[in-house]
């Protein structure tokens, strides 16, 4: 009976999966996109079911479906998905529609894991490689200005600069803000820290190392803003973190080839507002009255900084440089006429840089590659500045066998220059040219040898019958051919990666990365400089090394409309390095002999010699675990502890965990097919920021000779041996929404960070035996909103046009300080500066205040007090007996708000696309209008001054107006009057000659009485008692408020029009791509201050005073960093085949 029964359910078994068998049928097919290209990686599943493959390499793929009517759904990244009813087909050919949405999206997150965009619970920003580079950057950071909300960037100049990025604002008061650099994994060195200064006054600016990323090879760029995206890079991640992932083989099959070639002319349009109306001289002297001489002619003063000489163009004949031989032999000199000329115009010439690429790449079933070589040379606007770049990047992938795949991304650059421009005051050839008197003709002065003294004293303007070898100008052409400032930078980069699939479920990574960079920089300063009489020499090597070694192992499974991953890995980091520095010592005796540019040319006592070595290890492990629910819920939450070798055994563990969820609630209430996505996400994390080597205990440092040695000192800053990391705790929250198959998509981003245990030195009293002392306190609170909006308004077969927009605005405040700390100073300007007390917000910009009479009962209340000399009083108080602010805050570095709009159109074969970026408020300090005011030279101060010619009474129309010129809210800084009689200048006498370039400041002279009562002895207004003074004279030094300007501005930052040949025509001869561009970019459409200074490169360089070392990047101020105005026009050429 029991034999019977088991016969009797085999066979009932066999029967039942005989039928099923029969039932079941194989299908198989190629899938494409509707381009041609085959799509490997094609999900293909069977609806309702888990029962699902993927397309192999060439697109092909295998499946068994339970019947006829299974339908079969295709899925792919930026591919519409599409169902297909199988019926009684065994081949089944699907071809996939390019998507106008995509909401599962895949994007790039933290260690190089992909995620899809609607399950993370923070912020991310994502720009695609066409994006960079359809208008080539000569650094691809500036690509990203006005498309990715909270992330501000600052260039100090052009091509080969240092371009300083800050992504949600400043989050430490000791480093430079500077965010994290990941290129496919690994990280990378970038520092803020670029400014070498051999020789005085000569800094130069190498640019910062990402600059030496190839924009070619890149495939997009992924910003990590908050602290929940970023938290898994620990003390690192404190500032933000750049993810860019590079171009590989994968994306075609075939060996295919690519040329990119480039060449961009930036055309000087728009310079510093500098006037040509009066020569160099203190008083515009005319031919009929100007102080008696044996010549009997106006002798122009060249060794005057003032421009307020005898008025240009005028038919006016003086003596003047420069001296005909015949003039200087018989001691005679020729009147000739005054003109002026465009200097500017006449030195800055058309910049020229030039880009070619070429990349190899192919894709085979188990190998893929992708090589690529890039040369980039650069001609500067000003002459004899140049940059060079080679690149060479290999991406390639070997699948050993189902299981392993090993994967490497190499690098190697190769730039350098034979002389890059200076910045600051000094050898800088701008600074030259635009102090250069007015009337000269700097073309005059490319021979900028003295005749009869070449090699040793330059052809510079002084005054007929002085000594020439004397003089105290510099000749622009001298400081651009005879003061070389070159450097070679080599630079490897990369990671050896093997992925390991351990089980359908369980994967496996490790990886080697490391980034080596050698550098040399070396100055030469010729004989005849005016900051090193006797020549300077310089040489800089600069070694950094940093390598990780990181491992992860990843479980996933989806389990009926769960998904669950668990990740935890481990990386070990280490960065050492060393600065090694020979020169001359600033203002020394030079070089023995001039033009030898060696340092055995340099005496002993003479050299100064530094060395500096460093090295740091951090370990870590992390971990991470995320579950999506029904596909509408999600949670992740991560973990990452740090052992760090520069801070104390008791004091170097630190933990950073970060939790982040995201709901989407279209699918949770189903809102039908108008809304795409309903998306609500909120995290909280902790990151911090890590501190340098050697800062707990003091370090021998090199300095100067002393004979035949050298001396060692220790710091002057005290150390703590007990420092912390900074610790940032931050909460962000935000909903992305989508509509209409995401033809319309918007999000929005609000967020708080606590930046807590901030590391800065503190001021100690000069007996301690030190300056200042490192200690961690402190807290810095910032707050933002973000927001983005895109739409694609058309889209049909022949028209497409979407537009972008990105919004972003960040305050800082400071919370506490040290005890005893009431502020913290970022920097100063004449009696103001950038000083942040306890409770205001980072950037605040404050001024001494005009010395008013405060008397309530006087008549005169608010009216600027004058002294007996004619010129204004300053309060230089900051602060009161309990470390309050009284100085009056006149503004603030930062911007109420930047707005960046994107648009793209396109009409058959041809396409446009422009990016525009809006800054809104903010102001900065420009020193170099600061020293060019003072002296006259702009044609600013020249419109300041009020000419009152159409005005009967002065004094009375003064006061009924006096809430505009004599009150605390009206006008600062009145001057009335103006360097000539039709400019309203006032009759003055001096040195028996008399001039009209007398100017007055509105006001009441006088004094307090005992009882605290103001008395008047005479109002200043122009009528009897008025204290005229030289229009010269009169700059008010001790306001910042005469050099600070909004720094509103509207930039169109792209521009291309594109045309790419149709395919019928390419094909014809083996192409497969061929465009052709036409572009242009960073053109400055409006400033609100319109000086010629372009507001973003208010960033100066200069020694930090906010207790960190080396030199750093100073923000809301500026020092001859005035780079012209340029047009840029471009031309690109893209060949595929």
């Amino acid at each position: 009976m029991k034999k019977s029964s088991l016969k009797f359910l085999t066979f009932l078994m066999f029967s039942m999966i005989s039928g099923i068998m029969l039932a079941q049928q194989g299908v198989t097919g190629v899938v494409s996109s509707d381009d041609g290209e085959l799509l490997p990686g094609v999900s293909v599943v069977v609806k309702g079911t888990t029962n699902g493959v993927t397309s192999d390499f060439d697109g092909i793929y295998n499946i068994t479906v339970p019947n006829s009517s299974a339908v079969l759904v295709f899925s792919y990244l930026g591919m519409e998905t599409k169902e297909v009813i199988v019926g009684n087909q065994t081949t089944l050919n699907v071809t996939l529609a390019t998507s106008s949405e995509q909401l599962d999206e895949v994007v790039v997150t933290a260690l190089g894991i992909t995620r899809e965009k609607k399950s993370l619970g923070y912020s991310v920003s994502e720009v695609g490689g066409d994006a960079l580079d359809n208008v080539p950057q000569e650094n691809v950071l500036n690509a990203l200005s006005g498309k990715v909300s909270g992330v501000n960037i600052n260039s100090t100049g052009g091509a080969g600069s240092t371009v300083n990025i800050n992504v949600r604002g400043a989050a430490s008061l000791s480093s430079d803000n500077q965010p994290l650099f990941v290129i496919d994994g690994s990280p990378v060195i970038n520092t803020a820290n670029n400014i070498t200064e051999i020789g005085n006054d000569n800094k130069v600016d190498y640019g910062n190392a990402i600059s030496d990323i190839n924009a070619d090879d890149i495939a997009s760029v992924t910003v990590l803003k908050g602290a929940s995206a970023a938290a898994l890079y620990g003390s690192r991640a404190g500032n933000g973190v750049i993810l860019i992932t590079t171009k590989s083989g994968k994306s075609k099959k075939g060996l295919g080839v690519t040329i990119n070639s480039s060449t961009v002319f930036d055309i000087p349009s728009r310079f510093l507002d500098t006037h040509t109306r009066f020569a160099t001289g203190s008083r515009p002297y005319t031919e009929d009255n100007f102080p008696a001489n044996s010549y009997g002619a106006i002798v122009i003063g060249e060794t005057s900084s003032a421009w307020a000489g005898p008025e240009l163009d005028k038919g006016i004949m003086a003596i003047q440089w420069p001296y005909s031989a015949s003039e200087i032999a018989s001691g005679v000199p020729i009147p000739r006429e005054l003109k002026s000329y465009n200097n500017p115009k006449n030195f800055f010439q058309t910049a020229i840089t030039t880009t070619n690429n070429i990349s190899i790449q192919d894709n085979t079933e188990r190998i893929s590659y992708r090589l690529s070589y890039s040369d980039l040379k650069n001609k500067g606007n000003i002459p004899n500045t140049d940059l060079s770049k080679h690149s060479i990047s290999l991406n390639s992938s070997l699948k050993l066998n189902d299981k392993f795949t090993v994967s490497t991304s190499l690098n190697y650059t190769k730039s350098g220059a034979d002389n890059r421009p200076v910045g600051n005051r000094g050898a800088n050839a701008m600074q030259a040219v635009y102090e250069l008197n007015p009337h000269i003709d700097v073309r005059q002065m490319k021979d900028y040898w003295l005749p009869g003294y070449e090699g040793i004293y330059q052809n510079s303007p002084y005054n007929f019958g002085d000594d020439p070898t004397e003089t105290e100008w510099n000749n622009p052409y001298f400081l651009a051919y005879e003061n070389n400032n070159g450097f070679e930078r080599n630079r490897f980069y990369g990671n050896v990666k093997g992925d390991w699939k351990i089980t359908d479920d369980l994967t496996g990574m490790v990886r080697y990365n490391m980034d080596e960079i050698n550098e040399v920089r070396e100055t030469k300063l010729s004989k005849g400089y005016t900051g090193d009489m006797n020549g300077a020499y310089g040489i800089n090597k600069i070694f950094t090394n940093e390598t990780n070694i990181d491992f992860l192992l990843t479980y996933a499974k989806r389990l009926e409309g769960w998904d669950f991953s668990i990740s935890g890995g481990g990386n070990k980091r280490v960065v050492k390095g060393n600065d090694l520095l020979n020169s001359t010592i600033e203002e020394g005796s030079g070089l023995l002999t001039p033009g030898l540019f060696t340092l055995s040319n340099i005496a002993n006592d003479n050299l100064v010699y530094s060395y500096r070595s460093y090295e740091k290890q951090v370990n870590s492990v992390y971990g991470l675990a995320s579950i999506g629910i029904k596909d509408m819920f999600y949670i992740d939450v991560t973990a990452r502890n740090d052992w760090s070798s520069t801070l104390p055994d008791n004091n170097n563990s630190y933990f950073y965990p970060s939790v982040s969820t995201s709901l989407l609630v279209n699918r949770l209430l189903g809102f039908g097919n108008g809304v795409s996505l309903f998306k609500l996400r909120a995290g909280y994390a902790e990151v911090g920021n890590d501190t340098d080597p050697y800062r707990l205990q003091p370090t021998l440092s090199g300095g100067t000779s002393w004979g035949s040695g050298s001396l060692l000192s220790v710091g002057s800053t005290l150390l703590n041996p007990d420092l912390k990391p900074e610790s940032i705790k931050s909460w962000e929250a935000g909903a992305d929404l989508a509509f209409f198959n995401n033809r319309l998509s918007m999000d929005f981003t609000y967020y708080t960070a606590d930046n807590e245990n901030q590391i800065f030195g503190i001021a100690l009293p000069i007996s301690s035996g030190y300056s200042s002392k490192n200690t961690n306190a402190g807290l810095l609170r910032s707050t933002g909103v973000e927001a983005g909006l895109n739409a694609n308004i058309i889209n049909s077969n022949d028209w497409r046009w979407d537009m972008g927009f990105v919004f972003n605005r960040n305050r800082t405040k400071v919370i506490e300080l040290a005890e005893g700390m009431n502020s913290i100073t970022f920097w100063t300007d004449a009696r103001g500066g950038a000083i942040t007390w306890v409770g205001e917000e980072i950037g605040n910009i404050f001024d001494a205040a005009l010395v008013r009479v405060d008397d309530p009962n006087s008549p005169y209340h608010g009216w600027p007090i004058i002294d007996d000399s004619g010129f204004e009083n300053s309060d230089r108080t900051r602060e009161d007996a309990d470390g309050n602010r009284v100085a009056p805050i006149i503004g603030n570095f930062n911007p109420d708000f930047t707005l960046g709009m994107t648009t793209s159109a396109s009409y058959k074969n041809w396409s446009i696309s422009m990016n525009f970026d809006w800054r809104k408020g903010g102001q900065f300090v420009s020193q170099t209008h600061r020293y060019g005011e003072s002296d006259l030279h702009t044609q600013r101060w020249i419109d300041k001054l009020h000419n009152f010619n159409d005005i009967t009474d002065v004094p009375a129309y003064l006061r009924d107006n006096a809430d505009q010129f004599l009150s605390e809210d009206g006008e600062f800084y009145v001057l009335v009057g103006g360097p000539t009689a039709s400019d309203g200048g006032y009759p003055l006498t001096e040195g028996g000659i008399t001039l009209n370039d007398g100017v007055f400041m509105p006001g009441v002279q006088g004094d307090y009485d005992s009882n605290g009562n103001f008395v008047a002895t005479a109002e200043n207004l122009g009528g009897p008692g008025t204290v005229i003074t030289r229009y010269q004279d009169h700059y008010g030094w001790d306001f910042t408020r005469n050099a600070t300007f909004d720094s509103d501005f509207l930039k169109l930052r792209e521009i291309s029009l594109t045309y790419s040949v149709p395919n019928k025509l390419i094909k014809q001869v083996g192409l497969q791509n061929l465009n052709v561009s036409l572009f242009s970019r960073n053109i400055i459409l409006w400033t609100k201050a319109d000086i010629g200074i372009d507001p973003e490169m208010a960033f100066q360089h200069e020694s930090s005073t906010q207790g960190s070392s080396g030199i750093q990047f100073k923000q809301g101020i500026e020092r001859f960093n005035v780079s012209p105005f340029t047009i840029p026009i471009g031309f690109k050429l893209n060949v595929s085949f």
